[in-house]
């Protein structure tokens, strides 16, 4: 068992204490009012009863403690698991577009590092997605030669250019900004600042795909605010101590699933850089949540706990998703069902029994 799961105290953890909102006919539920009742929380063990409304979290109580747990669309969910859906923190679904697909396995939302500004438009429900739009790169730079060959890139010639860049995305609808550092070609310094100083102007962050030790020192100097990899060469004391309180998407399979990388990992985690799960979808293939990544997470040493975590309400504390990631009153009842205990099987978390997205069974 992982140290870290019975740990009732936790923020994300909602009080299994019997209350429920304010109403003024607290016996008579309303008719779309159901239940999931005897499942056990995947990180605390607890057993309890989850009431669902208009798709939301109406109440978690203990086993027993909701009546409508006799009624006939209650859900069943005693010797299983819940978890709230994942948040994949990489992912590229313009490169392959299967949103509902994605949803149906158990992934909520959806951070996407680069796509092209026409896809930013796109239907993607009931996946919710926060794009960055097009990576914002130097003439010739990654990835507009490769992968990206498609619009998934920004040139930019100079600082004015990179300011402009970002004013593009944002008036696109970008909730963050990218920039790659893979070179050569290679943003100047200055492109990177100008880049990082417009984009906290009107508040977004900025993420960098970067993989080696270099420059993701250069990045952090810089001010950028997120690795969107688990950079593949080992990180020297320097570059550690310059992440320092930022954050770092794993996407370890997506590269180099290497003793190296993992140690990265563990070693920003180490300075309280939040963790977040990601699979740089699109580039990979395995539709939802994608066991080779929670087991390279898993043998980098960290818990369960903390994988859930980065997969649901670290994720969904970073990126503002306020409404996902846990299990309580007032989230969205975008839940799992597994047949297997996570710490036991990880594996149970990439075939869920049953997926709820918004209260509806996918």
């Amino acid at each position: 068992m992982d140290a870290a799961r019975s740990d009732a105290s936790r923020s994300d953890l909602a009080p299994l204490d019997g209350t429920r909102p304010d109403t003024s006919t607290p016996d008579a539920a309303p008719a779309n009012r159901w239940a999931i009742c005897g499942a056990t929380h995947a990180v605390t063990g607890q057993a309890l009863d989850v009431e669902i409304e208009a798709g939301a979290i109406h109440a978690v109580l203990p086993t027993g403690g909701s009546g409508l747990c006799a009624e006939p669309d209650a859900v069943p969910a005693a010797g299983r698991w819940l978890c709230p859906a994942f948040i994949d923190s990489h992912v590229h679904i313009a490169y392959y577009p299967v949103a509902t697909q994605l949803a149906a396995e158990g992934v909520a939302a959806a951070i996407d590092m680069g796509a092209p500004l026409a896809a930013m438009s796109s239907a993607t429900a009931p996946l919710r997605v926060l794009w960055a739009g097009p990576m914002i790169t130097a003439i010739g730079g990654y990835p507009t030669q490769s992968w990206g060959a498609g619009g998934y890139g920004i040139e930019v010639a100079d600082v004015d250019a990179a300011r402009a860049a970002v004013d593009q995305v944002h008036a696109a609808g970008a909730a963050f900004v990218k920039i790659p550092l893979a070179g050569p070609p290679d943003l100047t310094d200055a492109q990177v600042t100008a880049v990082v100083t417009r984009a906290h102007e009107l508040g977004l962050r900025v993420a960098v795909h970067v993989l080696d030790d270099a420059r993701a020192l250069r990045a952090a100097q810089l001010g950028v605010d997120l690795l969107a990899h688990a950079p593949t060469q080992a990180l020297d004391e320097t570059t550690l101590e310059a992440w320092r309180g930022r954050a770092v998407v794993a996407t370890i399979t997506a590269f180099s699933n290497t003793a190296t990388t993992r140690q990265n990992l563990i070693a920003l985690a180490a300075r309280d850089v939040t963790l977040l799960y990601g699979t740089d979808f699109g580039n990979t293939r395995t539709i939802g949540i994608q066991v080779a990544e929670i087991q390279a997470m898993r043998a980098a040493g960290l818990s369960m706990a903390e994988i859930i975590a980065a997969g649901t309400s670290a994720a969904a504390d970073y990126w503002g998703l306020a409404d996902l990631g846990r299990i309580a009153a007032g989230a969205r009842a975008s839940l799992l069902l597994l047949d297997a205990d996570p710490a036991i099987d990880p594996t149970t978390l990439g075939r869920p029994a049953r997926v709820f997205i918004d209260g509806i069974e996918r």
